[in-house]
């Protein structure tokens, strides 16, 4: 029976089952060799690949040309992996840097022919495994002499520029719904919701100021998942012939395919990408002018992307703001016009100069009135300040309930009275958001130290009233 004759009467037919019915047909002919029907491909690939919340999903690329790279730069890749490595399968190496088994095999079998590569064995069918000839060597230590990279192969820089235009910030559009979500483990008062919806919502920069404590770090941290949650970016960008890594684990945090998809999506995802939650990239104190600039590595030859790349379509916090080992003017000069026009400039090791899309919400959270670190040329250009607040003492109480339950301690609202009532009210302290949390860790602490269940009690609270504000 033919892929024409499978369904006689699509009118009567189950779309789930018809979908079940072309993948089926689709891995059989793939297996055969034969090629399946376009409509029924499409069918499939939009099958393998779940959505992800955003339109732009990099495809696997057929030929270098579609892959945006040379044959030099991929036997050098090559090279240099087979030089650390010493021997594997044309797989392996395809696994390794991120590319088509096709596309490697073609390149290994030309440095075969020019004697840079010998066959040892073989492993699979139309697998060998290969090592380095003298002369490949030696060409493969003057290539690590330059670069040592060998990771996944780099995507050139338009592909990048391409894939944060369409998966932009200013695509998201929170809605009211969504910011609840976000912030549903933070007590937030309407009126801050009110002031944080349409910061948000605008995608441009904004000041959060108040008195430590109160939770300025921890909305900020928050505000990325009103976004969406996964965006995708390559691991390596190549600019002329400087290789800069994107991804950082340290910042991203990978979220890959389910494997529920099956192999298909193997062959329709381009594996030099990886799939990330929403960058949320939180700098305090040690934030120097260097980390903002594409960094160099002159011994390995690898650059390094600054924050700003490492941030686009995510957030960026400037935690601590004016407490930075650069100066604030330095800092504000230095992005005075990115936080304007929505693009930056960054030097190359070659001294080329390279216009890179500035595509974060960029939040700078202090303790400081924003008036007394900038000038209003530049507090323009930070469209919402806004100012969290003490909680009040309704707010305080609902925070000691909500936080019992978190630390595993039973609430008793008498002792939250006895606590505002002497040790808060005839000291003028204020009260904090951190509070609660922090009081309630040194009643827990206090009990496990002797041994008893944890529990709130006046002398627990008098103890950790005294530790916690004995310098404050």
């Amino acid at each position: 029976m033919s892929a024409s004759q499978l369904n006689t009467n699509p009118s009567s037919s189950d779309p789930a089952e018809d979908a079940k019915l072309n993948e089926l047909l689709s891995r059989l002919q793939s297996l055969t060799g034969n090629a399946a029907p376009q409509a029924v491909v499409a069918e499939v690939v939009s099958d393998a690949i779940p959505d992800t919340e955003t339109s732009f999903v990099p495809r696997t690329p057929k030929t270098l040309k579609e892959a945006g790279i040379n044959e030099t730069l991929l036997e050098e890749m090559i090279s240099k992996f087979l030089l650390s490595r010493g021997e594997c399968t044309v797989r392996t190496i395809s696994l390794q840097i991120k590319l088509p088994f096709h596309m490697v095999e073609n390149v290994v079998s030309r440095m075969k022919q020019e004697q840079s590569i010998t066959y040892t064995g073989q492993a699979h069918a139309n697998d060998y495994v290969c090592r380095l000839t003298d002369v490949g060597r030696d060409r493969a230590k003057r290539y690590a002499d330059v670069c040592s990279y060998y990771g996944a192969t780099p995507v050139p820089f338009r592909d990048y520029v391409e894939s944060v235009k369409q998966q932009s910030i200013n695509f998201q559009n929170p809605s009211e719904a969504d910011l609840k979500r976000a912030f549903s483990d933070l007590l937030i008062s309407p009126n801050m919701f009110k002031k944080l919806g349409p910061a948000v919502n605008s995608g441009r920069g904004m000041f959060l100021f108040g008195y430590p404590g109160n939770g300025k770090t921890s909305i900020a941290e928050r505000v990325t998942s009103t976004f969406g949650k996964y965006i995708w970016i390559p691991r390596a960008v190549q600019i002329d012939r400087d290789i800069v890594r994107l991804f950082d684990p340290m910042n991203h945090e990978e979220a890959p395919l389910d494997a529920t998809t099956g192999y298909l999506s193997d062959d329709t995802i381009d594996q030099r990408w990886v799939r990330i939650k929403r960058p949320t990239i939180v700098v305090g104190g040690e934030l120097r002018l260097e980390h903002l600039e594409i960094q160099y590595n002159a011994q390995s030859g690898i650059s390094e992307s600054p924050i700003q790349m490492k941030s686009n379509c995510g957030t960026l916090v400037i935690d601590d703001f004016g407490r930075q080992q650069c100066t604030v003017d330095e800092l504000l000069n230095r992005w005075i016009v990115p936080l304007e026009k929505r693009y930056d400039y960054l030097n190359t090791s070659s001294g080329k100069k390279v216009q890179v899309p500035f595509d974060q919400l960029v939040i700078f959270s202090t303790n400081l009135e924003p008036k007394d670190l900038v000038d209003d040329a530049f507090l323009r250009r930070i469209p919402y300040k806004i100012e969290v607040p003490n909680p009040t003492r309704a707010e305080f109480e609902k925070l000691f309930q909500i936080m019992c339950k978190v630390v595993g301690i039973e609430h008793k609202p008498e002792l939250i009275q006895y606590l505002i009532e002497v040790h808060y009210l005839p000291n003028n302290r204020p009260f904090r958001n951190c509070h609660p949390r922090d009081l309630l860790l040194q009643v827990k602490n206090f009990c496990k130290y002797y041994s008893a269940p944890a529990d709130m009690t006046k002398e627990t609270l008098d103890f950790a009233v005294e530790n916690y504000f004995s310098m404050m």
